[in-house]
């Protein structure tokens, strides 16, 4: 037993808000078994990330159980989607009575009440201009339904995207994603995006320094759709994250997402806001475009809309979405009844608990002490962050700014052991990337910074 371990509480009605209980070291062995299988049979491409492979059992709130009765606290939301909780059991009820009742309906051919309803709904929170909304399946859908539309309504074919952009994996949406890791093999694909620089002011690819810079990032961009020998084609739009997720939660200034959206009308293309990670809250509003005071052309939402159950919107202004023809983008499974209904009933939560305002609150505060922390820690080079979205970029040392991987490996394992699921990545493993379901209370968040002290103080000990 650690000191840190509570009573076995696992299968507490308080699951959900519970500080973590190890009774078993991570990865125990039901956990192991359940790897050893896992290896045996699935391909390479579905392989857990991290050193410590645990086998989540059950989730609630903020709280995962592992097949060893182990509870952590999640502060990585499973990649960003708990955005009501884990579980929640208004989400559930809603999935469980809408299965017994309809599974599945043509989307092409037959609409249901369910999908009637999440359209109102997701209606309902956008701009007076920003209706029209085509459901999908995945985030990587619903990118590629916002290229075609760019395409189709526009007559062209190239598009601008940023360094550090991440969109997706299918064919289109990974022709927007920067990483060379998840492109190399799979060259040529769409032969018409071009990526510019983003305004990650850690590691400015043009060397400025933040504000002295007067935004040069974005006056490059002005720059190449304005010159006739930058190489650049026709150009039907430009699509960014209003905070790069999968790169290390990367936030930029607040004049960036506003000077793209002069620069896009200034040059008659369209802007594609790519809020899969961001929407419904993450950044303490229901969208991140709203800190801005700007409408995107193209709204594109995934991860947070139905809280676990797979369902993505790809969101336009009307004359943009009227440029449409009949079953130009379906699929299968579009606009599925059970997780249309799981979208009402998350985005009813979000709303009925308060979730957004908490996110702000929440993330004031763990943004806070994360800084506190940065003070005592070398490791720390960077915190930055909105609402509950916040990276932690850690460095060898902060006058080089060499990224420290390995560090971050271990702060993450340790952080584990002590019953603290922390996710790590960026692009250069680093970051440690902390998105907790936004119901997660002040005390869970207190330990988890305990947990991430601790672990600080004593990878620092071994660099030293």
């Amino acid at each position: 037993m650690f000191p840190w371990s509570l009573v076995d509480t696992s299968a507490s009605k308080d699951l959900g808000k519970l500080l973590p209980v190890i009774k078993v070291q991570p990865p125990g062995p039901n956990s192991k078994a359940v790897e050893e299988i896992v290896e045996r049979f699935e391909s390479p491409e579905g392989r857990h990330v991290g050193a410590i492979p645990i086998a989540w059992k059950k989730a609630a709130g903020a709280n995962i159980v592992d097949e060893d009765d182990n509870v952590y606290i999640d502060t990585s939301a499973a990649f960003t989607v708990a955005i009501a909780g884990h579980s929640h059991p208004k989400i559930a009820a809603a999935i469980g009575a809408q299965a017994r009742e309809l599974m599945h309906a043509p989307a092409g051919m037959s609409p249901n009440i369910q999908r009637a309803r999440l359209l109102e709904k997701l209606a309902g929170l956008l701009p007076d201009d920003l209706k029209k909304i085509h459901l999908g399946n995945i985030g990587s859908e619903a990118i590629d339904i916002a290229i075609k539309l760019a395409q189709i309504h526009t007559g062209r074919m190239q598009f601008i995207a940023f360094q550090g952009g991440f969109h997706g994996k299918t064919h289109g949406a990974l022709s927007l994603t920067s990483r060379n890791y998840y492109r190399q093999e799979f060259l040529p694909l769409l032969p018409s995006v071009t990526h510019v620089p983003y305004g990650y002011c850690y590691r400015c690819t043009l060397e400025q320094e933040y504000p002295a810079c007067n935004m040069l990032c974005t006056r490059y961009l002005d720059n190449m759709l304005s010159d006739p020998a930058s190489g650049l084609g026709s150009v039907a739009a430009v699509v960014l994250e209003p905070v790069q997720g999968h790169e290390g939660f990367i936030v930029p200034p607040d004049e960036f997402v506003p000077n793209i959206r002069k620069i896009c009308d200034k040059h008659n293309v369209l802007m594609v806001l790519d809020e899969i990670i961001t929407g419904f809250g993450r950044t303490g509003k229901m969208f991140c475009f709203q800190y801005s005071n700007i409408i995107p052309d193209i709204l594109v939402c995934a991860k947070g809309i139905a809280s676990g159950f797979p369902i993505s919107a790809t969101i336009a202004r009307t004359n943009i979405a009227s440029s449409w023809k009949m079953l130009k983008h379906t699929s299968t499974f579009l606009a599925n009844p059970i997780g249309c209904a799981a979208g009402v009933a998350s985005l009813t939560v979000i709303e009925e608990e308060h979730l957004v305002e908490k996110s702000e609150k929440l993330g004031t505060y763990f943004l806070k002490r994360l800084k506190e922390l940065a003070v005592r820690h070398e490791l720390i080079g960077d915190v930055r962050g909105k609402g509950l979205i916040i990276g932690v970029e850690l460095v060898e040392d902060r006058k080089s700014k060499a990224p420290a991987a390995k560090a971050t490996e271990h702060i993450v394992d340790q952080a584990l052991k002590k019953g603290v699921y922390y996710a790590s990545g960026g692009r250069y493993g680093n970051v440690l990337k902390i998105s907790p379901p936004l119901v997660i209370t002040e005390e869970q968040i207190d330990f988890s910074l305990r947990v991430l002290d601790d672990a600080l103080r004593e990878t620092g000990k071994k660099a030293r």
